[in-house]
């Protein structure tokens, strides 16, 4: 980890970008992103998923900067880590992000307690239903809460529980992933919520057309990660980049369960040798709950650290067979490095486009 921090640290300084879209004009767009963006305190209701290696203040900063919201992706980070990338992103943007925290990290108590020092105005919680307390510390700190609802009945408690927003994410979206797919999800949870918090809609997004009608349901905003990995800003090794540019959504699978006795949730990538890899590393820690050598928690941190592991072979150092390229479907839309400021003003234009032929 600490090799990571003095990564991050090293990283080129991106210069300053005008906002996207500047001096252009999304009035219909703008109108059903309103609630979203006042919500975030952005000028445009897009979120950027949390990818962990890839959403670190560099990326985080543009995406603010460019009138959207960033997200640090927290991932296996020690606190200090988190403090010193929560530091480091406050430098680059005096705009607001989030940080997305993972509930089942051994150090969450105190990950809450380094965003609430830094006074983060917007916490993520994923990978399942918050611990007991860990809401309300959140939301004592004055932070929004947001937390993923890949149901209607864990959104409706979730809701229920106080959390101030919430994003529904589908199969189609890159790492970990649920199993049914967005736009189901979509028509199955809106109509239902959307009028009592701000629901935010994730998975599979690659075009502004897309975003207009998830909009049009009644979503607050959207919340995109696989289009933002080939900004320019992005540090991300360059072959990670190439193996996005080059792949096309068939090429984004689904990483296989092997023993029903450990419960894995799936992670999608593009298929390469970390696959088998993947394959190797559940049936070791299996075996060790065999033999009850450890219990079922550390067994999934260990899942959870194999991943940490084989994505930073790929982002940070380049090796995209034996890494893990996570990617969601919508990778086949990512042509090309550009910068933030460009992704975020294409998929402005593209739905307000989209509304306009209405």
């Amino acid at each position: 980890m600490n090799t990571f921090d003095a990564e991050l640290r090293s990283a080129p300084h991106p210069s300053p970008l005008p906002q996207a879209g500047e001096g252009v004009s999304h009035p219909r767009t703008d109108a059903l992103m309103r609630r979203g963006a006042e919500f975030l305190g952005t000028q445009h209701a897009i979120m950027a998923g949390a990818m962990s290696w890839v959403s670190e203040r560099h990326l985080v900063s543009a995406i603010s900067n460019a009138g959207g919201f960033g997200v640090i992706a927290c991932g296996a980070m020690t606190p200090e880590l988190l403090d010193a990338e929560i530091a480091g992103t406050k430098k680059m943007t005096d705009k607001p992000f989030g940080v997305n925290l993972i509930t089942m990290h051994p150090a969450l108590s105190e990950l809450i307690d380094v965003c609430t020092r830094h006074k983060v105005g917007h916490v993520v919680l994923a990978g399942g239903l918050p611990p007991a307390g860990s809401i309300d510390r959140i939301k004592g700190s004055g932070a929004k809460l947001l937390c993923f609802a890949p149901a209607l009945a864990l959104a409706k408690k979730l809701i229920r529980s106080g959390v101030d927003a919430l994003v529904i994410e589908g199969m189609e979206a890159g790492g970990h992933i649920g199993p049914v797919s967005t736009s189901v999800l979509a028509q199955e949870m809106l109509p239902e919520i959307a009028e009592q918090l701000p629901v935010f809609i994730a998975g599979g997004i690659g075009r502004g057309e897309l975003i207009a009608g998830y909009l049009e349901m009644g979503a607050a905003g959207v919340q995109l990660g696989t289009r933002f990995v080939c900004a320019t800003e992005c540090i991300a090794h360059p072959n990670f980049k190439k193996a996005f540019i080059r792949a096309s959504a068939r090429d984004a699978i689904a990483s296989v369960q092997i023993d029903p006795r450990l419960p894995v949730i799936p992670v999608r990538a593009l298929k390469n040798a970390a696959g088998e890899l993947f394959t190797a590393k559940q049936r070791e820690v299996a075996q060790l709950l065999d033999e009850g050598k450890i219990e079922m928690m550390e067994a999934q941190l260990q899942i959870e650290h194999y991943w940490a592991g084989a994505l930073r072979r790929a982002v940070i150092e380049g090796d995209v067979e034996q890494g893990s390229v996570m990617a969601g479907q919508s990778v086949g839309m990512v042509s090309k490095e550009e910068p933030v400021t460009a992704i975020i003003a294409s998929l402005l234009d593209e739905a307000e486009a989209a509304l306009a032929r209405r």
